[in-house]
């Protein structure tokens, strides 16, 4: 039975986790619960248990019999005396050891609920806790066999067609993308026709340093006067790298200046020349996070190539890695704890009722339209593009502008997709033609198809083709969208023939594509902050889920950072599991608070409600004063005695309380660099400080108070992130003849010009139990009810700005009301008023 932690010489120890982990044993992983000091053989069965709550166990048996197990390793001594349950020997090392049930039998095997949990590292979330050991253990590295093959030859052709010597004169007409014969230029080698050897793919063309934008003119850095001083400039710097890292002085290149702003394809060009030198990771993230992960040391703060050097340091200190091809390493890496957490799943149609579907399934891509912007990789920034997008399509799409943004949107997350992503291709708004894994290539420009010339290049697994149960109504306007984890649940239990045949074949019937969508970005913007200030708050008009989006980061927040609890990272917002989950977390036990902690804010909320103060209890001579600790204090408290996990505090409502006065000294405790230092609280005179594995959100309605009124002590220490108005989630879904999503952009368009910015409403006025409303009833109580007391505070009761809401059909300027309309007229009216009147088309 191999160690649950080893490293090599070179590498730190990682420390072991204190709660679950995984573990592998005769070749299969499990995830093991620690015992505490203590094995329990129950009253009857022949199991060896870790924990008295497990269900394997009844309840206040007092025949159950506990033992000792001072350094954790009963259960696997008594794996190891035999090959299974069965085994003679397991039973006799039990009667040696003494590990006998109440009625005197040997326990045999360790208990599969409370000690070893079978798990499958088909999930990549499982592979992420296995042990290097573990994982090297596991990985099967003749499946990358032939990317070494492809490997070679993409070296051949790249260093015939640029050798390294040539770089001395290599004019720019040979380098730079954008031009009219781009294709064959070193960029375009580099980005596009070269995945095996590492993908830069994505994102923009800046990049590069130096392209031919598409009005013409040449983009490069300002400080040059022209493109011939700048390019002259960064082919010196190209030929300084490569010296550098032949010389084996790879962070010297983070001293080039001329290179400053191309990390990423320097990195590949260093690779292509000099593969001995550096791994095929371009991303200075993902480098770091590897560094972190091998040395067991928080990710460095280090320049781009010094990390490289760091990285490529490590690993050639590891002896298990001796003979590896830097390719090998690099897929292995990823195999075992990609640094993005989730996938991205989106659907992508393939032409109008998937009419380009045969050409995506034999070529291997999914293609879209759009074609007048061409080459998507040309643009310098999203900024750039849709300023393109928006004069090459507003006529087409009738001048309506949230029409023209969001369908720039669509195209532009084309470019946003990663290898290892997942496109579901679709027809119509019920069929599910396949499902696909995002290669390396990632999105490519085909000038030679006739139209739909932007494609990504896809694996495709056509054993996800099926009719889904219920029409996805947003499909049906939309060319490119995210897919929900309950729709992408959905795909993934019904896969088609091939998944049956696996299935009656007894064979992992799950595919080796991950099972789960990426978080909402949202969710991890909010997880980037939190790592980095300690606390956000998600401030927004009212309606856009602010309270939804915090319980929601909860979940996944902490069930990825709390390897103890079997919660679902990406449990679906509103059912019984998620409130169970919630539940789970806010649970204390025995401890001064649970790691989800909840309060709301309120104008007679105080220092001693949040901190401590003195409260009244019943004494001796009626009510005494006591000094009662407050919320925080109890959570900080929490916190200090289980530093190993995090604990997060939700203040819904921040900016109703008078937060100075709230907060106290705590305003200067919760900056990073204060975590930890104590002061002295000026009411107990106990020592206070806030442990750094202490989170805090905050939510914020606009429509009350805005940031730019909050204290600046307090604006200095949060993060804020807007959540706005999101009318994608309400796409496809009519009320009579009246799109949702239309009505939400016209009422908010006409709101942000007449009362501003912070006063328009969110989408989830017109949800219901999450999901768009559907009757003209349902929707005209929600206007008269809920939207036009918020409609007029907007106005301060100003009827002639409420007219301009809504217009004159609906209210009724003289007499300050709404005019007597049935729920059918008053949707109609909605329709004249905001959809054919803003000249959406329909």
């Amino acid at each position: 039975m191999p160690e649950t932690r080893t490293t090599g010489p070179s590498l730190a120890r990682i420390p072991e986790q204190t709660g679950t982990r995984i573990v592998t044993y005769q070749g299969s992983h499990y995830r093991l619960t620690p015992s505490g000091g203590k094995v329990i053989c129950s009253a009857s069965g022949l199991g060896l248990h870790h924990r008295e709550d497990c269900t394997h166990l009844t309840p206040g048996d007092s025949r159950s019999v506990t033992h000792p197990d001072d350094d954790g390793l009963t259960w696997r001594r008594l794996a190891d005396a035999g090959k299974d349950r069965s085994d003679p020997q397991r039973a006799a090392f039990a009667r040696e050891a003494g590990l006998l049930n109440g009625e005197g039998h040997p326990v045999t095997f360790p208990c599969t609920e409370c000690v070893l949990t079978p798990v499958r590292t088909s999930d990549p979330r499982v592979r992420r806790t296995l042990s290097l050991a573990d994982a090297l253990a596991s990985v099967d590295r003749t499946a990358w066999a032939d990317d070494l093959a492809a490997v070679t030859q993409q070296l051949e052709e790249i260093r015939g067609a640029f050798p390294e010597e040539a770089w001395t004169e290599l004019p720019l007409e040979l380098y730079a993308l954008g031009q009219k014969n781009y294709r064959g230029t070193f960029c375009h080698l580099a980005e596009f026709r070269t995945p095996a050897l590492g993908s830069i793919s994505g994102g923009s063309a800046a990049k590069h340093m130096v392209y031919l934008r598409r009005d013409g003119r040449w983009h490069f850095d300002p400080r040059y006067a022209d493109v011939s001083q700048a390019w002259e400039d960064v082919r010196a710097g190209f030929r300084r790298a490569f010296e550098a890292a032949e010389a084996g002085r790879l962070s010297d290149i983070d001293d080039i200046e001329a290179l400053r702003s191309g990390p990423a394809l320097v990195a590949k060009a260093v690779r292509i020349y000099h593969p001995e030198r550096i791994l095929p990771i371009y991303s200075r993230d993902y480098v770091r996070h590897f560094i972190a992960l091998l040395s067991g040391e928080p990710a460095p703060r280090l320049e781009p190539f010094a990390a490289h050097a760091r990285l490529k340091e490590i690993i050639d200190g590891e002896e298990r890695f001796k003979g590896w091809h830097p390719c090998d390493i690099q897929r292995f890496l990823y195999w075992w704890a990609d640094p993005r957490p989730t996938r991205s799943v989106v659907k992508i149609a393939p032409g109008e009722n998937a009419g380009h579907w045969p050409d995506c399934l034999e070529g291997g891509y999914v293609c879209v339209g759009w074609d007048k912007l061409g080459d998507l990789g040309a643009y310098a920034d999203e900024r750039e593009f849709r300023s393109a997008f928006q004069e090459a399509y507003t006529e087409e799409y009738r001048g309506h502008q949230s029409t023209v943004s969001r369908k720039a949107g669509e195209l532009w997350r084309i470019t946003q997709l990663e290898p290892g992503d997942l496109v579901v291709a679709n027809r119509g708004t019920r069929e599910v033609l396949a499902v696909g894994t995002v290669t390396d290539t990632a999105y490519s420009w085909r000038p030679e198809r006739a139209s739909h010339q932007h494609t990504v290049a896809v694996d495709w697994d056509t054993s996800f083709a099926q009719t889904l149960p219920e029409p996805q109504k947003r499909w049906g306007v939309v060319t490119v969208a995210d897919v929900s984890q309950s729709l992408w649940q959905t795909i993934t239990k019904k896969t088609g023939e091939a998944a049956q045949v696996r299935a009656q074949a007894g064979t992992d019937t799950e595919p080796e594509t991950p099972l789960a969508p990426a978080a909402d970005p949202v969710l991890t913007a909010l997880g980037a902050a939190v790592d980095r200030k300690g606390q956000a708050i998600l401030f927004g008009p009212p309606g856009t889920g602010k309270t939804y989006t915090a319980l929601r980061f909860a979940v996944w927040w902490l069930a990825g950072r709390l390897g103890d609890r079997a919660i679902d990272p990406l449990v679906e917002y509103g059912t019984t599991a998620f409130r169970a989950a919630v539940n789970a977390l806010a649970t204390p036990g025995d401890k001064a608070a649970a790691h989800l902690t909840q309060v709301t804010f309120h104008p007679s909320y105080g220092y001693e409600d949040f901190i401590e103060g003195f409260r009244p209890r019943p004494g001796a001579s009626g009510l005494d004063l006591v000094m009662q600790p407050g919320v925080f204090k109890r959570v900080c408290k929490a916190a200090e005695e289980d530093p190993d996990h995090p604990y997060l505090l939700l203040v819904d409502e921040i900016n109703r309380g008078d937060l100075p006065k709230i907060l106290g000294e705590l305003i200067t405790l919760l900056e990073r660099d204060k975590r930890g230092l104590t002061v002295l609280l000026p009411q107990s005179g106990e020592p206070f400080n806030v442990p750094p594995n202490v989170s805090v959100i905050g939510t914020m309605n606009t429509a009350d108070r805005s940031i730019r009124l909050l204290d600046s002590a307090l604006r200095r220490r949060f993060t804020f992130l807007e959540l706005m108005p999101d009318p994608t989630v309400l796409e496809g879904h009519h009320v009579g003849e009246l799109h949702l999503a239309d009505l939400l952009n016209g009422l908010n368009e006409r709101i942000r010009t007449h009362a501003g910015r912070d006063q328009q409403i969110g989408h989830a006025f017109f949800l219901d139990g999450g999901n768009p409303i559907v009757s003209e009833t349902d929707l005209a109580t929600v206007v008269r009810n809920d939207l036009m007391p918020l409609l007029q505070e907007f106005a301060y009761d100003d009827y002639g700005v409420l007219t301009a809401f809504l217009g004159t059909d609906i209210v009724d300027t003289e007499r300050r009301t709404l005019h007597d309309l049935s729920d059918e007229d008053l949707i109609a009216a909605l329709y004249a008023e905001l959809q054919v009147g803003t000249g959406d088309p329909a």
